[in-house]
């Protein structure tokens, strides 16, 4: 039985949805932990090491965990498909909850935790627009924006980025693109009062997410839970003529 844990619950958080294998063990909602790496190896073998390596260090085992929270997507069908047989694995075995956490969302945390580190350069963090970006294939991203409270300002969508990409935000404010989908729209996205930063996917962006899940008991079912592929059937219908 899941521990009643709603003011300390200990989350390990996966994130595998890139070439990015990322794992963080937090406690609420505060990072304990992290391991990671940004090359794209065998997340197969690497995500069981990690996990292994921060229960170690921390003197845990799967039993003293509140939850498993996992990035839910989108991204690599492949890499997905590997942190969620792993999260509810661990969640079957020591019979916790499962969270699924936004892996667009998570990133945007990680790019605020950035800019309060006085890493990233925003001027107007008020008024700013984020936009991570997980490379799908050509032009193509998966992409939402959202403000500088976290707040949904669209939906999740496979973009095809050109010149006239989000125009709507063509107006001086500041327009924060990051994600392994962002360094090859810069130059397209010419139009806009444009910020570019490398922030990539990681766990440690799940943390506040997984805490505030948690206390909302903000579950999944842990048998039927499938992550967000986002895959070819939703890339957006060009509006132009062609004949």
């Amino acid at each position: 039985m899941w521990h009643n844990s709603e003011i300390m619950p200990l989350i390990l958080n996966i994130e595998t949805g890139t070439e990015v294998c990322s794992v963080a063990l937090s406690r609420s909602g505060r990072l304990i932990s992290l391991r990671e790496n940004s090359r794209e190896r065998n997340h197969a073998q690497e995500l069981g090491i990690y996990i292994k390596d921060l229960f170690e260090e921390n003197q845990i085992d799967a039993d003293d965990l509140d939850a498993v929270a996992v990035g839910m997507g989108p991204g690599s069908y492949t890499g997905l498909r590997i942190g969620v047989s792993m999260a509810k694995g661990i969640c079957y075995g020591a019979n916790i909850p499962l969270i699924a956490v936004s892996s667009l969302r998570s990133m945007v945390r990680v790019a605020l935790e950035e800019y309060e580190a006085g890493l990233l350069d925003i001027d107007a963090l008020d008024t700013a627009s984020f936009c991570p970006m997980i490379d799908a294939r050509r032009m193509e991203v998966y992409t939402q924006l959202f403000n500088s409270k976290v707040e949904e300002l669209s939906g999740v969508k496979a973009e095809i980025i050109d010149n006239e990409s989000f125009l709507q935000y063509a107006d001086g404010r500041e327009f924060v693109i990051f994600g392994n989908g962002a360094a090859k729209c810069v130059e397209s996205l010419s139009h806009l009062n444009l910020k570019y930063w490398d922030v990539q996917p990681s766990a440690r962006g799940m943390v506040t997410e997984s805490f505030e899940m948690f206390n909302q008991k903000q579950f999944v079912d842990t048998a039927y839970f499938e992550p967000f592929y986002l895959k070819d059937f939703l890339i957006n219908k060009s509006t132009k003529k062609f004949f």
